[in-house]
């Protein structure tokens, strides 16, 4: 056998059980590095576990300040994905935000209370709002923007309902407008009162923050905010169409509705946006 090709000693028989083997130098390199980092490893484990016995308390205060961080930036980007109305999608905006919805759970009212709302004054609705069938629509725990966890809609409702302010706007060219919602950081349609109109009603004429909006939709969800009278307002409440707006100093009468799911429940929705029309401009449409 050739001396040169052979991996065995000279003095050695290949087929000799005692021969030992004389390994490249790059297998001896990659073994003592794979040993060196298991080492190393085993090592930096021990320590851990050691550490962590040693201070359990600090410990678990890393380890909850690293989940709330996680938990607070991943609640951050689902808050912008979704949509933050009329909040700056910010860190800022958040954080004023996460304010707001801390205050509200600590000592907020019950949205689902319809006693502040009085039963006398002008109401534009029926006189019985038939009841929204099944459980109320589920709320977000982020009071800004308020929102509902979206549920099915029906294509022709949806139609319907993101035509809605513009075809108003459209039918009664001397009582409305439409324009972005100033509200809703201007991110979708907003039906206003033109302050041109005769029986414009006094809270909108001074109100500094809706400014006469009248309502909208929100594309996201489906759901609504509509201006509407005390007695309207409680209607709509009572019968499970929605609920109050979490932020006492928006006018009482600034009234969330769940988004409809059919036809036959757009016709509702409908009706309430009416409601608000005839409060804000004190004209029925």
């Amino acid at each position: 056998m050739d001396g040169g090709a052979s991996m065995f000693s000279s003095s050695s028989k290949p087929d000799d059980p005692t021969t030992t083997r004389s390994l490249p130098a790059f297998q001896l390199s990659s073994s003592s590095t794979t040993i060196k980092i298991a080492n190393i490893m085993a090592e930096g484990t021990q320590k851990l576990i050691s550490a962590i016995s040693s201070r359990p308390v600090l410990t678990g205060l890393y380890a909850t300040a690293l989940l709330g961080i996680a938990w607070t930036v991943n609640d951050f980007l689902a808050w912008k994905e979704f949509g933050t109305g009329g909040t700056p999608p910010t860190w800022s905006g958040y954080l004023r935000m996460t304010k707001h919805r801390i205050n509200f759970l600590l000592a907020g009212p019950d949205l689902l209370d319809p006693e502040p709302h009085s039963t006398t004054g002008p109401s534009y609705l029926p006189s019985a709002l038939r009841p929204r069938q099944g459980p109320r629509a589920q709320i977000m725990t982020r009071i800004m923007p308020q929102r509902q966890i979206p549920e099915p809609i029906a294509p022709e409702a949806h139609a319907r309902l993101h035509s809605l302010v513009p075809n108003l706007a459209s039918q009664h060219p001397t009582l409305l407008e439409s324009k972005p919602s100033h509200t809703e950081g201007k991110s979708t349609d907003g039906l206003y009162a033109l302050p041109s109109c005769e029986k414009l009603n006094s809270k909108a004429r001074d109100d500094k923050l809706l400014q006469r909006e009248i309502a909208h939709a929100h594309p996201a969800d489906n759901s609504l905010h509509v201006w509407l009278s005390g007695p309207d307002a409680r209607k709509v409440i009572e019968a499970g169409w929605g609920q109050r707006f979490p932020l006492q100093w928006v006018d009482s009468g600034w009234t969330m509705v769940y988004a409809p799911r059919t036809e036959a429940e757009m016709d509702v929705v409908e009706d309430i946006v009416k409601a608000g029309v005839g409060w804000v401009t004190g004209v029925r449409i």
